[in-house]
């Protein structure tokens, strides 16, 4: 199968890395072609900090996820997250040349380009310009303003921004990996993309992506992202606390947490006893559930909590931005006993555990239909519709002569028509991945 027909999300976790290959079939559902997962070495808090060790991470992955569907990897959609990322939101004009020619895309693109010119602070660079709604003439509340006639087009943007360097760093790590990087995505954005269904993005809801470093959030209302945050905990800290809590090795801690952990510290007895076995001939360690479940629950409530300011800052209190789908918890951290009470009592909201099943085709691995894969699913999702993006204009194009083809054979046939096919507009993205490409390979 040539490239093209099939497209790859890469998940880099701070717990573990996942790649998985697929494809859309005709039912608009994701198929799952191969999977391939890895311990993840290297990554703190959702930000590389050892770039060596991230890269060897990678190629495990990906030669699973290879040797599982058959095929070549190329080119990957990749998620970021990690404590740097912050939102802001923005609001910017063109005034039109000529307001008796209708709105078109080109409008619209030099509206969001003008915002990725926006000064942000030294080290820091955007990394998403997501439209909200648009003004026309003073018309406001626009939701398509493609096809309308007007002089000056207004738009409010949410703007993501994150480091320069951890940017460049995973970039660095791809290359590396001996892989393409096809585009970067905010990843609480791709875990939406694979748990929310639109009616929830409608009515207003908070998707909680709760991963081994970072929870991520994403709040979305009438369809549209309206807010995004990453906050530094995640699974680890909790981990972390049992260990130092108990005075037992990690391993023995995330196991614990895994099989007897719950954040609701009423539901144990305090007869309930585990016992661990000790270090290189030592005594077991007794540990009471009652007291692993008064550990866990201390740390996720402060979690939650910082998480409900997130949500309290976005405007949740008000009558019109209210969430009235409440809370969709994702990721491996959602997965906790008694976690969905907890959140529904600290914030008063209807909560849910998010899988990202909803597009996946009906025979897919139940593996990948748990919370553990959603934003490695999303990525997937990113990824799909980016390649459908660039492989539209195919009928239009002339097909390449031999000779041709024999000329530019040191690349793979079909990479060679991809390049030959993308003649349209370069999005603003694709451009920043060329200047990023560029950065890279200068580097080396």
């Amino acid at each position: 199968m040539e490239q093209g027909n099939y497209s790859v999300g890469l998940d880099i976790g701070t717990t573990k890395i996942v790649a998985i290959i697929g494809k859309e079939n005709e039912y608009g559902k994701i198929e799952v072609l191969g999977t391939g997962k890895s311990k993840s070495l290297g990554v703190h808090r959702g930000v590389v900090n050892n770039i060596t060790q991230t890269i060897s991470s990678i190629q495990q992955a990906v030669e699973q996820a290879e040797l599982n569907a058959g095929l070549k990897i190329g080119s990957v959609v990749v998620g970021i997250a990690g404590q740097h990322i912050r939102s802001l939101q923005h609001s910017d004009y063109i005034t039109r040349s000529d307001s008796e020619e209708v709105i078109c895309d080109d409008d619209l693109d030099k509206l969001c380009n003008q915002v990725y010119k926006l000064v942000m602070l030294p080290g820091e660079e955007i990394i998403h310009v997501l439209p909200q709604e648009y003004k026309v003439d003073g018309q406001s509340e626009i939701k398509e303003p493609r096809g309308m006639y007007g002089g000056r087009l207004e738009a409010n943007f949410h703007v993501v921004v994150g480091q320069v360097s951890s940017i460049k760093n995973i970039g660095r790590c791809i290359k590396s990996a001996g892989l393409d990087l096809g585009n970067i995505t905010l990843e609480p954005l791709a875990s939406a993309e694979a748990v929310l269904s639109q009616e929830e993005k409608e009515a207003g809801v908070a998707l909680i992506d709760i991963g081994g470093g970072t929870t991520d959030l994403a709040i979305f209302k009438d369809g549209i992202i309206r807010h995004t945050a990453v906050i530094p905990f995640g699974g680890n800290v909790i981990t972390e606390d049992i260990k130092e809590g108990c005075s037992i090795i990690e391993k023995q801690a995330e196991l614990l947490k895994m099989k007897f952990g719950s954040a609701w510290p009423g539901e144990n007895k305090d007869n309930e006893i585990v016992s661990i076995p000790g270090l290189r001939g030592r005594e077991p360690k007794e540990i009471t559930l009652k007291n692993l479940s008064k550990i866990i629950h201390a740390r996720v409530v402060e979690i939650v909590e910082q998480v409900y300011v997130e949500i309290k800052n976005y405007g949740h209190e008000e009558q019109k931005k209210k969430l009235i789908a409440g809370i969709v918890l994702t990721g491996g951290g959602s997965q906790l006993k008694h976690l969905k009470q907890l959140v529904e009592y600290i914030t008063g909201m209807d909560t849910r555990i998010g899988y990202p099943n909803e597009h996946l085709a009906g025979d897919s691995d139940d593996e990948i239909a748990s919370p553990l894969y959603a934003t490695a699913v999303g990525l997937l999702m990113n990824a799909i519709q980016n390649d459908t993006k660039e492989n539209m204009p195919l009928e239009a194009e002339t097909v390449m002569t031999e000779q041709e083809e024999v000329l530019m054979g040191q690349e793979t046939t079909s990479n060679v028509n991809a390049g030959m096919v993308r003649t349209e507009r370069k999005s603003i993205f694709d451009k920043w991945s060329e200047k990023l490409k560029d950065f890279l390979d200068n580097a080396e």
